[in-house]
């Protein structure tokens, strides 16, 4: 059996410290691939697997779901990637392809579905071996530090906007400029809406512009609900944070039929006014990020609209000090650890 040796940075047990450690990386096993990692991000869902929130999970385990690298051995019964492919695997870490969700094509939605870091171990460490099922194609164009925040954060975002039914030059409006929101506004205006940044304070209004926002919302000085029917209304409010009090805030300004559309997970839950709902067919919807294919879409749309994520790099003999980073939630905007393959 073909196995090679290389780094990885393990958590021992739940609560555990950050540790590096030499393992053996064996041959895929059929469907699967292993792929040599150029770059991994580092997601706040990290924390699952470092702190043990994720039911379930298996001791020692290495985290990471932002993998951008190179297809170094393909198992049997893949036919469709090859050595030397570059390829990105993301939160989205397999599929049955049996249980109802599958048979309907609702491979995101799998009963039985993986969770790249935290049901297999993930891209903190040199070689990564994952279901091929799972795997995008990385472009021409998209070096791996940045292709790889993009198949969580760029593929949450983009996927959850292109399924909502706005059309070029609705009113889209994205909660928060952080880890996802920089991304989502960059999304918003390369997809040709009319795209409103909300988030707390002046000072990020020139970093919203220079993303592609036509329009800021300051909420340390307005109503975002009142200023967004000013404009119509929103088709689309993507919320990227996590503060339920900002997400309440905004439901105001959704248009008739609009969608308000929960990418961060709040603090507590969210309180709605029904009649608003009601009266005016506006619905509030969950989005959980997407399947290799869908990450493939969003890396295409990226390669080719030049949108790119704001990125922090470590190497990843630093991924505790990285992790830290993140989690500080001082990162401009995504922490990105680099193997030096």
């Amino acid at each position: 059996m073909s196995t090679v040796k290389g780094r990885a940075v393990q958590v021992a047990s739940a609560k555990g410290a950050f540790e590096i450690v030499e393992r053996e990386f064996a041959e895929p096993g059929a469907g699967h691939l292993r792929i040599r990692v150029q770059a991994c991000g580092v997601c706040h869902s990290d924390v699952l697997t470092k702190e043990g929130l994720f039911p379930g999970i298996s001791y020692p385990r290495v985290p990471g779901h932002e993998v951008a690298g190179i297809v170094d051995v393909v198992g049997a019964d893949v036919p469709v990637f090859k050595v030397g492919d570059r390829v990105g695997l993301g939160w989205h870490g397999g599929h049955c392809n049996f249980c109802e969700p599958c048979r309907r094509g609702e491979f995101i939605l799998c009963k039985n579905g993986l969770v790249s870091g935290i049901n297999f171990d993930g891209g903190y460490a040199d070689y990564v071996i994952a279901p091929a099922n799972a795997v995008a194609f990385i472009p021409d164009g998209l070096n791996p530090v940045d292709a790889a925040p993009l198949m969580c954060a760029g593929v949450t975002t983009y996927n959850s906007l292109r399924n909502m039914g706005a059309r070029p030059g609705d009113t889209v409006a994205v909660v928060g400029i952080g880890g996802l929101g920089h991304l989502g506004v960059q999304y918003a205006a390369k997809s040709g809406f009319k795209t409103v940044a909300i988030a707390r304070g002046q000072d990020k209004a020139p970093l919203a512009q220079q993303l592609g926002a036509h329009v800021y919302i300051d909420t340390t000085t307005q109503d975002p609900a009142a200023e967004l029917q000013k404009l119509g209304g929103a088709t689309v409010i993507l919320s990227t944070v996590t503060n339920a009090a900002a997400i309440e805030a905004v439901m105001g300004g959704l248009k008739e039929g609009g969608k308000l559309v929960i990418l961060g997970v709040p603090e507590k839950p969210i309180q709605a006014n029904a009649f608003l709902l009601i009266g005016g067919e506006r619905s509030i919807v969950g989005w959980p990020s997407g399947t290799g294919m869908d990450s493939e879409d969003t890396l295409n749309f990226s390669a080719l609209t030049g949108i790119r994520p704001q990125v922090e790099v470590y190497p990843l003999e630093k991924a505790a000090e990285a992790y830290e980073r993140m989690m500080s939630g001082k990162a401009r905007f995504r922490v990105v650890l680099t193997t030096g393959a």
